[in-house]
């Protein structure tokens, strides 16, 4: 998950409409009438580096298929890097598997006009559901932050194109210990609250290791605007399979492992000059299973997985707490012709 929200300005291009989007489900109807008795799941995948990887990620694809997570996520490389990519694949996920795929689309280093090139060429894959990011700068996530010069500086901004381009689903980020770069709690949730105003149905959180903070950014949303904080807070969860991994990953977020969490994982990555990966996965998958269940308990709409294009540790995670993870694949999906434009 990535970065910030906020301003009000108008975006002050106009309008132009996409080819009309195709008839869909919705991430937020998915989670609605996601028809088992467990909390909904998803998933998140990235784009491949190279042929081997893709091969990977399409039998990682097959195995979440027939588990029926309510929706997957194909990512946006930093600075666009893999948009080509991540429009190819998200299209085939669309077309060639019964999942309901979610788009990323990022602002940075785009200009508006090739945001919405984008946007249309997902509707015409039959892409109706996109996850609005304002970007992390290439190179360095924490580095100074530069909008196109023809582009859009805010997340904010890209929810009311999106919206302005057709009848498209809409997420955004959210940030249970706040964004990096926001000065306090009370702005970013501000920011967020801005993002839903501008359009955004539903927000995925930025991945923790600490309940306690996503239950106290659902209060500060609700408090700050009821209507807004009544719309869907999915957290975002990591099985840890390696301790240098996950701290590289949270180094990267701006944010740290929280103590007792990592402790758990220093022990059992033990003493040596290599970590021991497979008592470190034990324990990753202890944690997330842990975080899992109270967020169920505590009443998320939805648990989002982080893969890394591997199914192992969620498919665990996920078999831990008591969901079916052999249940036979759904037909193949049907012609995606009937439009809905807006």
């Amino acid at each position: 998950m990535h970065f910030f929200p906020a301003d009000r300005t108008p975006i002050g291009h106009a309008v132009r409409t996409v080819p009309p989007v195709p008839a869909s489900r919705t991430v937020v109807e998915s989670l609605r009438t996601h028809s088992t008795k467990q909390v909904p799941f998803s998933v998140e995948f990235n784009p491949p580096r190279d042929a081997d990887g893709e091969a990977r990620l399409w039998r990682t694809v097959r195995q979440f298929e027939r588990m029926h997570p309510a929706f997957v996520s194909m990512t946006y490389g930093a600075g666009g890097s893999t948009k080509d990519r991540t429009a190819r694949i998200t299209g085939q996920l669309a077309q060639q598997t019964t999942l309901l795929p979610v788009a990323h689309l990022t602002a940075i280093g785009h200009s508006v006009a090739e945001l919405r090139a984008l946007v249309g060429s997902y509707a015409d894959c039959g892409i109706r559901n996109i996850l609005v990011l304002r970007g992390d700068p290439p190179g360095d996530p924490l580095g100074d932050w530069h909008s196109h010069p023809a582009g859009v500086t805010y997340a904010e901004e890209l929810v009311r194109i999106v919206r302005e381009l057709g009848d498209f689903n809409v997420g955004v980020a959210s940030f249970p210990q706040g964004h990096h770069r926001s000065p306090d709690l009370e702005t970013d949730t501000a920011f967020l609250a801005a993002k839903l105003r501008a359009g955004a149905d539903y927000s995925i959180t930025q991945m923790f290791f600490d309940i306690e903070h996503y239950l106290r950014l659902r209060d500060r949303i609700t408090a700050h605007d009821p209507v807004e904080g009544a719309k869907p807070i999915i957290p975002e969860l990591m099985p840890i399979t390696s301790l240098r991994t996950v701290r590289r990953a949270v180094e990267l977020s701006g944010r740290e492992l929280p103590a007792a969490v990592l402790d758990r994982l220093r022990k059992a990555a033990g003493d040596g000059p290599q970590e021991n990966r497979e008592a470190v996965r034990t324990a990753g998958i202890e944690i997330a299973t842990e975080m899992a269940q109270r967020l169920i308990d505590e009443g998320a709409p939805c648990l989002h997985f982080i893969t890394l294009n591997f199914a192992k540790a969620t498919t665990q995670v996920l078999t831990d707490l008591g969901y079916e993870v052999t249940a036979a694949p759904r037909p193949a999906p049907r012609s995606r012709s009937a439009a809905v434009g807006r």
